[in-house]
Order: C-alpha cells, then sequence, then structure tokens
C-alpha cells in the first residue's frame, strides 16, 4: 500500500515536532514524514531525517518554497509563529501564502493550528481591553482567527485545529512559580477563579495526528483540544506536588499585567481577559472527551509535571 506524504511546517519546532514524531514512531501509520524547515542544517533536522523524515527546506515568507515543498504532499499541518516576530500582518501574509502553496498542490487535507478571533466577541470599540497596534484586541488570536478565511477562499480541504495555553511556557515562556521578599513561591495567572484549557505542546501535534489517522471527516469542521481545563489555584495545588515545596496561585488582574514590561505582555495580558470573561464557552470549544479520542496519550499537567518539573526555571 502506498503511503501518504505528510507535510509538517515548523517540524522542528513545538507542534510541527509533536505531530512528526508522532508520525514517525507509527510505522503502520501509513505516511512518509516530509520535514518543513527553514534551517534544514540545524540538529532537530537531522535528528528527524535520521529517524525517517524527509527533510525540506521551506521559509514562510518564500512562497516559491512552499510550493517546492507541497508538491505531491497528500497532508499538510499548517502553523504560524506571532511570537518571532510580533507582527500580525506578518502572520496573516504567512497564512495567505501557505492556503494558496497547498490549493496548487492539491493537498487533499490541511490542518490549520488556529485560535479565536476575539473581536468577533469584543469589537475594537468596546473599552472592556485596550485595542492594540491600531485593529486588534489579542494580535497572536485574531491574526490567526481572521487568516481562517483564506484557507476556506482558496478551497483547501481544511480541519481548523483550536489550540490551548502550553503548559511548556511555564518552562520557555517565564510563566513558572517565583519566589518572593519572604522567598515563598506564587504562581501568577490574570484568571481569578476561571478555569484555563491547557496542553503539554508535544499533545497539539499528536492530537492532530490523530485527526489525520480519521481521514476526512473532520474537513471542514472546526475541533479544539486541551489536555485538562484547570483554576490557577489547581494549577499551583500541582506545582506544590511536583516542586516540593508551597506553590500559591496569586490573581493579578489583566489591566496589571498588561504593565509588567516584558515584549507582549499588553497582547497576554488581554488573551488572558479574554480566556477569565468568556472562560466557559473557551472551554467548550476545546473537549477533552474529542482530545482523548484523537490521542488516547493525552497527558494531564500532573503527568506532564512529573516529566517536566525539573526543567521549569524557580530561581
Amino acid at each position: 500500500m502506498s503511503r501518504r506524504i505528510l507535510a509538517v511546517v515548523g517540524a522542528t519546532g513545538a507542534q510541527g515536532g509533536g505531530l512528526a514524531r508522532a508520525a514517525l514512531e507509527d510505522p503502520r501509520g501509513g505516511f512518509t514524514v516530509r520535514a518543513l524547515t527553514r534551517k534544514p542544517g540545524e540538529a532537530k533536522a537531522a535528528a528527524l531525517a535520521h529517524a525517517g523524515a524527509e527533510v525540506v527546506g521551506a521559509d514562510l515568507d518564500d512562497p516559491g518554497s512552499l510550493a517546492r515543498a507541497f508538491e505531491g504532499a497528500d497532508c499538510a499541518y499548517c502553523v504560524t509563529n506571532f511570537w518571532e516576530h510580533f507582527s500580525p500582518e506578518k502572520e496573516l501574509a504567512q497564512a495567505r501564502n501557505l492556503a494558496r502553496a497547498a490549493r496548487s498542490a492539491g493537498v487533499r487535507h490541511l490542518i490549520w493550528s488556529t485560535l479565536e478571533d476575539t473581536r468577533k466577541q469584543v469589537p475594537l470599540s468596546d473599552d472592556r481591553m485596550p485595542t492594540l497596534q491600531g485593529q486588534y484586541k489579542v494580535p497572536h488570536f485574531d491574526a490567526k482567527g481572521s487568516a481562517d478565511a483564506f484557507f476556506l477562499q482558496e478551497g483547501v480541504p481544511t480541519t481548523f485545529l483550536l489550540t490551548s495555553f502550553y503548559w511548556d511556557n511555564l518552562i520557555h515562556f517565564g510563566m513558572g512559580p517565583k519566589p518572593g521578599e519572604d522567598g515563598r513561591f506564587s504562581f501568577v495567572l490574570p484568571m481569578a477563579d476561571r478555569k484555563l484549557p491547557g496542553i503539554a505542546a508535544e499533545d497539539i501535534g499528536r492530537c492532530a495526528y490523530g485527526i489525520f489517522q480519521r481521514g476526512g471527516d473532520l474537513i471542514g469542521r472546526t475541533v479544539g483540544i486541551a489536555g485538562e481545563h484547570l483554576t490557577g489555584a489547581q494549577m499551583a495545588a500541582s506545582l506544590s506536588g511536583a516542586l516540593d515545596r508551597p506553590v500559591a496561585y496569586t490573581y493579578v488582574p489583566p489591566e496589571v499585567y498588561r504593565t509588567f514590561g516584558f515584549p507582549g505582555a499588553d497582547d497576554l495580558g488581554n488573551m488572558f481577559q479574554y480566556n477569565r470573561d468568556f472562560s466557559d464557552a473557551f472551554c467548550a470549544s476545546r473537549s477533552l472527551e474529542f482530545s482523548r479520542s484523537v490521542n488516547p496519550h493525552l497527558a494531564t499537567f500532573s503527568a506532564w509535571l512529573a516529566r517536566n518539573a525539573a526543567r521549569i526555571p524557580i530561581g
């Protein structure tokens, strides 16, 4: 039986890496992995090649490279990384390039890693949260959400995948517990007592693999994934056990979080406010039952901590 070519954008990154590894670890899955990366000479790309992937150089800003990379692909996973450049316009342009390349190549099933366009719930005229960059409420959400239209306009058979807060942000984004002047550790989250859907970044790719394995029954649908829906207090309790020290949950209102001064603090402050204010709907759109159905090995927060607690900077 012939194997389908699965083109994975960002194959050396968090989401794409999880998908590439899931497919490579499943020799009976019927997929040949084509790993797309801007830097095919890097160690991560070499590791994928060693595992059996076809590594192809491609740049989201270069339509020609994407057209060549998608040629002959049956399936494609598409993701963009706002945090590399902080530009919604660049992200929109990259998504348009991906949609056009997929259409030209005749890709038969594409997964677009997306998020809500928050302006549908909080219009620019709504002063509950500030407007950023002139035309966005949560730039890294809104650009992805509005880019959904590109895949529809190009007629690409697409599943729209709503992702969740990466627990890996506690390692890489400085969101882990911090000691106060009294030495006590606090976990800061602008969510009050509302639940936040979270997931191991690796599991996003593994859920995507489960969607591709199902065939085309999810084409044209929007589906959401999460490992758990947890309050800040629940996350702090798990952190206390995993780190073997008391960690208290500290609620910081979004309007305060936006003033923290690190790059993207205003965007993330608005994001958490949106997640807080629309928590019920946000969680409902990320079904735990569906997530487990496409990824039976889906990690809980405690399971993720058991593997990663030692990697969380807490000094």
